[in-house]
């Protein structure tokens, strides 16, 4: 084997040790010192969908909604009734440089996720951030880096990290219960937007709530566009049945919600959960990056927007002592064969060399492991995912999902976007940050960022240059 494949037997912890001084995974800095029930305050970048529900979650632990920011002023003004004293912007930079903040809550379209991230860290302030962390293999490295560099205390936002259901199948696959776990099977209902289409021609008029160049941030610049038109495929019965998200018969093209399945401001089914499912797999097993991820079956990637539906397989080789590793993930529709669901309708099942688990709709739920012993329960420590970052912040702890773990778990999901776009399987060398077999798809590991919103600019050379 060559020295990349021997660097992909590493655990994520060693990796990081190894690779430290290029891609360093560090603690959080000490927060600086809070009195007792003193409040912090945050400002909210993104007021829609889980935006809100952040805003209001951190409000009800206590803390101060100090200001608030959305590119759209009637969702500004809606949230604005509900926290008075904030105040109120569309612009993200001019609230960090104007407001006195100790750190923001994003939860924009996935394109600005690193920009405003990066650009709050560089300023002092610590991050909550929604999954997916951001939309590129390259962006997670830079974010993970930055955050390291400035000491953050960050966070991304997937609930799984801190649930019971989480930690008691964590401690279950390493109690050995299973034996070595060699398969991985993951299924998702994602996507419920549409997504397999083609780029409408012609605009529609931009509603004057609505600062379109804002919210295409670093994308490139392309007309608005408001609604799928009646005749349109995305109203077919098969298809707007699964839309179940929304509730409007209009259905927008981008704003809000809708613009997952395109490839300039989302990341597709696999950006959007599997920062949830596959999150209790890398916590158990302590991966690292994998070796490849091959496409298995696609309905095909269109020139701006991810597939209808995907087959998708990560691989990782021998571990030290543990076996390869393979991991099977189904999106659109496409279900876990009930040859391995053992005829139930399980959305994970791990296959170890002494038995398996099919979870979700299967055996297991929250404290209970049936069939299999219920191994010791831990002190994780943990508690729900905004209050143990907001302790984080105050304490100097580390939270759960942190952005030295957070960074490398989305490169490896990222990477299976990267696959998509190409169509067809990459091999993946962290070390050298390059796949190794198909030069064209490390294009897809970057993106292009238009004039004022370079990344590059803010994080520094050292941390963008991986």
């Amino acid at each position: 084997m060559g020295s990349a494949d021997n660097e992909n037997k590493l655990s994520r912890r060693e990796w990081a040790k190894k690779t430290a001084g290029t891609f360093m995974i560090l603690p959080a800095g000490l927060a600086r010192g809070y009195a007792a029930n003193e409040k912090l305050n945050i400002g909210v970048v993104g007021l829609t969908g889980m935006g809100g529900v952040d805003a209001q979650t951190f409000h009800k632990l206590g803390e101060n909604i100090a200001a608030i920011c959305d590119v759209d002023s009637a969702i500004l003004e809606k949230r604005g009734a509900e926290y008075p004293k904030a105040k109120k912007y569309t612009d993200f930079r001019k609230m960090i440089e104007r407001e006195k903040l100790d750190a923001v809550s994003i939860a924009t379209p996935d394109h600005s996720h690193a920009y405003i991230s990066i650009w709050a860290m560089k300023h002092g302030l610590h991050v909550y951030c929604q999954k997916p962390l951001c939309q590129t293999v390259h962006e997670a490295r830079v974010m993970a880096k930055v955050a390291a560099e400035t000491k953050a205390i960050t966070q991304m936002g997937t609930a799984s990290t801190s649930s019971a259901s989480t930690l008691r199948t964590v401690e279950l696959i390493q109690s050995g219960a299973l034996g070595e776990i060699t398969e991985i099977h993951v299924s998702t209902d994602r996507p419920v937007w549409p997504q397999g289409f083609d780029r409408l021609a012609g605009e529609s008029p931009v509603p004057g709530s609505l600062d379109w160049d804002l919210w295409l941030g670093p994308a490139p610049v392309r007309p608005y566009q408001a609604i799928w038109p009646k005749d349109h495929a995305v109203y077919r019965p098969e298809n707007w049945k699964k839309y179940i998200y929304q509730k409007d018969p209009d259905l927008p093209i981008y704003h809000p919600f809708t613009w997952r399945g395109w490839v300039e401001f989302g990341s597709g089914a696999v950006g959007d959960i599997a920062p949830h499912s596959m999150n209790v797999i890398f916590m158990a097993l302590d991966l690292g990056a994998p070796s490849a991820v091959e496409v298995v079956e696609t309905s095909g990637m269109r020139p701006e927007m991810y597939p209808e539906w995907s087959i998708v397989r990560w691989e990782w080789p021998q571990r030290g002592v543990h076996p390869p590793l393979k991991i099977y993930w189904y999106d659109g529709g496409k279900r876990i064969p009930e040859s391995i669901t053992g005829g139930g309708r399980g959305s994970l099942v791990w296959i170890g060399t002494k038995g398996s688990l099919p979870q979700g709709r299967g055996p297991f739920r929250g404290q209970k492991t049936e069939p299999y012993p219920t191994p010791p329960q831990r002190d994780w420590g943990r508690e729900e995912v905004h209050k143990d970052w907001v302790v984080a912040v105050k304490t100097g702890k580390l939270p759960g999902c942190h952005m030295g773990y957070a960074g490398p778990f989305t490169e490896a999901y990222q990477l299976a976007n990267v696959a998509l776009r190409v169509g067809h399987r990459v091999e993946w060398d962290p070390l050298a940050f390059r796949v190794t077999n198909c030069r064209e798809a490390n294009q897809y590991l970057y993106r292009e960022y238009r004039k004022g919103w370079d990344l590059k600019e803010i994080a520094g050379a050292e941390a963008y240059n991986v």
